[in-house]
């Protein structure tokens, strides 16, 4: 099998990984939204095959969140639904590769950490921007509604504060997971 067909074949199972997992994630919740699984699959797939593929697995991880997990904003506003669902998916992947790419040749265990803990906080940050831009005026009714002072607390202790908390955490108790996978995949496609 030739390094495409074995960059195509991986790609599909971290595909179809992200997919499962985001579906299996609607039910666990901790807050308001339930968690990310399936930045560790974007992680793996930015390193592997770099950032490209890392964008890629951050859009169907966005596309499967469209579609399962964002009817109270696709209420409020569809565009800015979709936007924010895509760009926060496909970013995270991208910046996760890029890093890697980055570091990996200095160290492998600290180009997935730094690519492990980004993931998570582009994915949020850029969650956090979209809520902004988009869903402002329908935060601040949310979190009077709520008991919140301000929208900003809201966004942080009602929408992402714990979500993240456990999506970080859950990226780096696997990171050295994530780094033997990638060394088992690099001497897979090397033919050791």
């Amino acid at each position: 099998m030739n390094n495409k067909t074995k960059t195509v074949v991986g790609l599909g199972l971290l595909t179809a990984l992200v997919i499962v997992l985001q579906g299996l994630a609607v039910g666990i919740r901790f807050g308001v939204f339930n968690i990310t699984l399936v930045l560790v699959p974007i992680v793996v797939g930015a390193a592997l095959y770099g950032y490209w593929a890392g964008a890629w697995l951050g859009f169907v991880f966005g596309v499967v969140v469209l579609m399962t997990d964002a009817g109270a904003f696709l209420a409020v506003s569809v565009p800015g639904t979709i936007i924010t669902c895509i760009l926060k998916g496909a970013c995270a992947g991208l910046v996760a590769g890029y890093v890697y790419k980055c570091l990996e040749k200095k160290n492998v265990t600290l180009a997935v950490f730094v690519a492990a803990v980004l993931a998570p906080v582009v994915n949020t940050g850029l969650f956090l921007v979209g809520c902004r831009l988009f869903f402002y005026d329908t935060i601040k009714a949310w979190a009077e509604g709520a008991g919140f002072p301000s929208a900003g607390a809201f966004m942080i202790g009602g929408l992402v504060g714990i979500n993240f908390l456990v999506e970080l955490a859950i990226n780096l108790v696997l990171s050295l997971t994530i780094v033997r996978i990638i060394q088992i995949g690099k001497k897979m496609a090397a033919g050791n």
